[in-house]
């Protein structure tokens, strides 16, 4: 019987151990300065697009206070995104030439003095004044944040990247109305607590962006790259083709919501608390970024088609609270228009940035956004000035059939385009 001790006379053994994988090896100080510095801009986007959101619950204050139209009130809200868009179309590939680093840090800077200009503000002037400028420095940091994640994906985690440029601006849509609402009930000065908050976030986000790693190669040709163009490759073209609709559909819902959702619910229900007329858009909001986490691992068409289809009984049941069914119905409404805003937009940014080259990527980031802002800009306008005209109840009803057949054309296009893929891969 053998022995089950070792053997004395040979040479002691030394253990064999696994040589380290790349998901076992512990984290270099590279490794953890990337980590940090892909934390830091995510939470760049969210506090941008939280600052965008902010104001929402405050127009029924400034309506109010200064006796502005709901047309005063589209105008303020599409003066940020009209000046995003143009920030998007002349600075989108500026960080591929300056680096990231030094175009965050001024754009940082420049939102940092948005928020004092809006918490300053004593009118319509200023307040647009302002959300111009708030415009210019979130379109300048946008393309420059998003490349950064992208620049910063993790091979071991694919889609990474792409999930947090999806997720991020949603929730921080969500939180910025959720911190705004909170303070119009319990700050002393709502109009001015928030947007100073805001500020001093900005200016150490500024400062950290300082000591985070340069992800792109200062090259020459910043003042032309400053030339507005937008630049999406033939890999991407045919993505953005196919979901194009479906983002017009659901950019503009968000845009009616974020702007006139307040006064929609004080059209509804008119001794509903405060409260709750800023906290409609926190509801699709939320319901966006809960949406975008849960389909993070569904195929991008299906999650689009599936946003697409989920337009239509959104706006069916938000034209419902104006007949009877009341507040729920609003609330629901927006609930569903939440769940379709983040289906299709993880959908189609994942389809959009697959495959793309590292200098493709700010510039396409730019074209999508320009698509979605134009989408949530023009749309409000024209519905604050019908709504001068006709009144909230009429707009609405005319809003939600124009979103409703955008998604049915929107779900044909998705359609084919499968489709087609099937036959290609089949042939």
């Amino acid at each position: 019987m053998p022995s089950v001790l070792p053997d004395a006379s040979a040479p002691p053994r030394t253990p064999v151990r696994p040589a380290p994988t790349a998901d076992s090896a512990p984290p270099t100080r590279h490794t953890r300065r990337r980590t940090a510095s892909f934390a830091l801009d995510t939470s760049i986007l969210v506090a941008l697009l939280a600052a965008s959101s902010a104001p929402t619950p405050l127009y029924p204050l400034y309506q109010d206070r200064w006796g502005l139209s709901a047309l005063a009130v589209t105008v303020v809200f599409s003066a940020y995104a009209l000046a995003l868009l143009l920030a998007l179309l002349t600075t989108s590939a500026l960080s591929d030439h300056l680096g990231r680093r030094p175009v965050l840090t001024g754009a940082l800077l420049v939102e940092a003095a948005s928020m004092i200009v809006l918490a300053s503000a004593d009118g319509a002037g200023l307040l647009i004044a302002a959300r111009v400028l708030q415009g210019v420095a979130t379109g300048a940091a946008t393309s420059a944040a998003g490349a950064v994640l992208l620049d910063l994906g993790d091979p071991r985690r694919p889609g990474r990247a792409a999930l947090t440029n999806s997720i991020a601006p949603v929730a921080g849509m969500a939180a910025g109305v959720l911190a705004a609402t909170l303070l119009v009930r319990f700050a002393p000065a709502p109009t001015v607590t928030v947007y100073v908050v805001l500020a001093a976030l900005f200016a150490a986000q500024a400062v950290a962006v300082g000591f985070t790693t340069e992800t792109a190669h200062r090259r020459s040709g910043a003042l032309a790259s400053l030339r507005p163009r937008l630049g999406v490759p033939p890999t991407a073209r045919r993505a953005l083709l196919a979901v194009g609709t479906g983002v017009v559909a659901i950019w503009a819902l968000g845009g009616f919501y974020s702007s006139l959702g307040p006064a929609l619910v004080r059209l509804v229900a008119p001794d509903a608390p405060q409260a709750a007329r800023g906290m409609v858009f926190f509801t699709l909001s939320a319901a966006a970024a809960l949406t975008v986490w849960t389909l993070r691992r569904t195929a991008p068409s299906t999650a689009a088609i599936g946003g697409c289809l989920a337009v239509l009984p959104a706006a069916a049941l938000t034209l419902s609270g104006l007949h009877g069914a009341g507040l729920p119905a609003v609330y629901g409404g927006a609930a569903l228009a939440g769940i379709a805003f983040g289906a299709v937009s993880q959908g189609a940014l994942r389809t959009v940035l697959a495959s793309l080259d590292e200098r493709d990527r700010a510039t396409t980031l730019a074209a999508y956004y320009v698509l979605s802002y134009l989408s949530m800009s023009l749309p409000a306008i024209a519905a604050g000035a019908a709504t001068q005209a006709f009144g909230l109840g009429t707009t609405s009803h005319a809003y939600a059939l124009t979103t409703a057949l955008l998604a049915v054309a929107a779900l044909a296009a998705l359609v084919l385009s499968r489709r087609g893929r099937a036959r290609s891969l089949a042939g």
